[in-house]
């Protein structure tokens, strides 16, 4: 860990996304809890997750060209610019007392659109900056930034929501895009591009006309994809980690609200709870790894997860919930950085971008379906029935990353070897 901390670059990383995050997760929290409160409907919510989705829905097969083929840390700060300027104009209309839900909707559409093209960015980039054998302490940093954020969000927003509202948190959202853009300048001079073998570089190139190369490219990846069964597998526990964690946020704030009877302050203990197991999960998860190679980590943290989300909703006591989301918090963090080391370790940088967008793809294509029928069960038939349906999404990941070990493993070395 300390050879990652003497970079320069992975400090600005890290510095980034700790306080972009920060900012993200008062964001999603405050615009969760308001529509809950303007509307009582977890229907509501699972249509806020749906929407969410469906611009990625429509960019994800395109964008994995694009974060292949261009500088990452370019496109890592037109995505800060414009969201933070989405985000500032609707803060606006929340200190003006003219912002409705359908506005929170489509900002949550817009800036999601930006999400998920950021994080395929960003976990390429860090795999450009990274020396191999290092991966894993780079994804552990990473991830401790990501959540110390998201820590530091959850233990504030129950309480400045109750004093600044919906403007002043959208507007600490928007400060917090600006310090992020402002470390992603600092990183690097000029233009970096990562090169690709020149055999496949010289098929796409001899391509006719644009249209035809960028197929071309989107081609070689479900190429790669199609003769390695290990990344599939691997990334498909993937997308089921991602639909069911990003469902959540469904059933979180009732829980609150509805079970413990704890408001606006019960649910930024959740949130804070949920980020402190993730940032402490950065004291172990290295050693979890190396001990157990990352499908078998990824296996024990959905199965940690699945167990977690089932008890949640009979938990009464606020500082039980808590503990739970603490341990669910540690096993997001655990299940994040075997799956990026995983992916990094098994695939060639030059098609980093694409591979990961196939699964975010399928990620998010899970999402709408589960935002719907996890708000609809919440709603109509019960919160505990809700937070089942997330279980049984992670038990299904579990048995996914459980069963990839029977199919072989090929390092990224040969990959490569294979790929000139």
């Amino acid at each position: 860990m300390r050879s990652i901390l003497q970079k320069r670059e992975l400090r600005l990383v890290f510095l980034a996304n700790v306080v972009s995050m920060l900012g993200s997760g008062m964001n999603s929290a405050a615009v969760t809890w308001f529509i809950l409160q303007a509307t009582h409907s977890e229907t509501a919510l699972g249509t806020l997750v749906v929407l969410q989705t469906l611009p990625a829905m429509m960019m994800l097969p395109f964008t994995g060209v694009i974060i292949d083929r261009e500088d990452r840390r370019h496109l890592v700060m037109i995505l800060d610019g414009t969201r933070g300027l989405i985000i500032f104009g609707v803060s606006i209309l929340a200190f003006l007392g003219r912002v409705h839900v359908w506005q929170l909707y489509l900002m949550n559409m817009l800036v999601a659109a930006g999400f998920w093209m950021f994080w395929p960015t960003i976990t390429a980039l860090i795999q450009e900056l990274t020396p191999e054998a290092h991966y894993v302490n780079a994804n552990t940093f990473l991830m401790a930034g990501v959540q110390g954020g998201w820590l530091l969000a959850g233990g504030l927003v129950g309480f400045a929501y109750n004093h600044i509202g919906l403007g002043g948190v959208l507007l600490i959202d928007c400060a917090t895009y600006l310090v992020s853009l402002g470390c992603y300048f600092s990183l690097r001079k000029g233009k970096h591009v990562v090169q690709q073998p020149p055999k496949l570089h010289d098929e796409i190139v001899s391509a006719e006309t644009a249209f035809t190369r960028y197929f071309k490219e989107m081609g070689e990846g479900l190429k790669y994809l199609k003769g390695n069964r290990y990344v599939v597998m691997l990334g498909i526990s993937w997308a089921l980690f991602l639909g069911a964690m990003l469902t959540q946020g469904v059933v979180t704030a009732p829980l609150s609200d509805r079970v413990l009877h704890a408001g606006a302050v019960g649910y930024g203990w959740l949130n804070a709870a949920w980020g402190t197991g993730a940032f402490l999960s950065a004291l172990y998860v290295p050693q979890v790894i190396a001990r157990l190679n990352p499908r078998r980590a990824l296996a024990v943290a959905m199965a940690m997860l699945a167990l977690t989300i089932f008890i949640a909703p009979h938990s009464r006591l606020l500082a039980l919930a808590v503990a739970l989301y603490c341990v669910m918090g540690s096993a997001r963090g655990l299940g994040g950085v075997a799956i990026s080391s995983g992916m990094m370790e098994r695939v060639p940088p030059h098609f980093m971008g694409r591979v990961q967008n196939t699964f975010y793809f399928i990620g998010t294509g899970l999402q709408v379906g589960l935002g719907l029928l996890v708000g609809i069960v919440a709603h109509r038939i019960g919160l505990t029935y809700g937070f089942a349906i997330i279980a049984v999404v992670y038990a299904v990941a579990f048995a996914t990353a459980a069963g990839s070990g029977s199919v072989s493993e090929t390092p990224i070395q040969t990959e490569l070897m294979h790929a000139d």
